[in-house]
Formats: C-alpha cells, structure tokens, sequence
C-alpha cells in the first residue's frame, strides 16, 4: 500500500523538529532536522498501520473477502 499523507513540521524551542500526521491518531516524530523528523514519522506511521492491520486480521475467519479500494482525496 503507498499514500500520501500530510506532514505537520513544527520547530521545536529546544532545538530540532517535530512532526504530526492528522490523518493518523498518534503517529508523530521528531528530528535534529526537517528530514529526520520526516523519516521518524513516516516509520511511525508505518508501524501504526502494521500493528492495526496484524490486530484486524487475528479475528477474522479465513474466508473473508479481501479487496483493495481506491478513495480519492481532495482537500478544499
């Protein structure tokens, strides 16, 4: 699966960055620079999406019907 999801880079009074991503709940990261705090994010997100889709697929039984689906995204 591959997305693109919005980013928020704060600068951090201490020094360095801090990210957020509004689409998901809880995934943030930090840096000592913008591409860091990009990168710890983008795992973040990664291991959030992991770890529902593993918790989802331990209930259901195996004859479920999986399909992918395309969701267009406009931002007004």
């Amino acid at each position: 699966m591959k997305g693109e999801l919005t980013a928020i880079i704060e600068v951090v009074e201490e020094g360095g960055y801090w990210a957020i991503c509004p689409e998901i709940p809880g995934a943030n990261g930090q840096g000592e620079t913008i591409e860091e705090a990009k990168e710890s994010l983008k795992s973040a997100i990664q291991l959030i999406l992991e770890y529902r889709l593993a918790d989802i697929y331990r209930g259901l039984p195996k004859n479920v019907i999986k399909e992918t689906i395309s969701i267009p995204y406009y931002i007004k």
